[in-house]
């Protein structure tokens, strides 16, 4: 089982553009992500990090580390979205 399974998550459903989610398509079959829930995560993730994690944004907030970030032994932006599934 992989790390991102055992964190708790909730259900969030959305409407998006067909076009986004031909290029999520695209994405998975270049096997560079394993799901559209794994591109939905990560993008949002990389928004929240510049928008307002960052030392740059205005708040200066820092994000709660998850389980997984806290007992990875290599940090987890290092590592591509497929080789956490390997």
């Amino acid at each position: 089982m992989s790390t991102i399974n055992r964190c708790r998550m909730r259900v969030v459903t959305i409407c998006l553009p067909e076009s986004y989610v031909e290029g999520m398509d695209a994405l998975i079959k270049k096997d560079m992500y394993p799901s559209r829930s794994e591109v939905i995560r990560i993008a949002i993730r990389d928004l929240l990090i510049a928008e307002l994690w960052s030392e740059k944004s205005p708040t200066g907030l820092r994000p709660i580390p998850t389980a997984a970030e806290r007992t990875s032994p290599v940090p987890l932006d290092r590592i591509s979205p497929v080789e956490q599934y390997r």
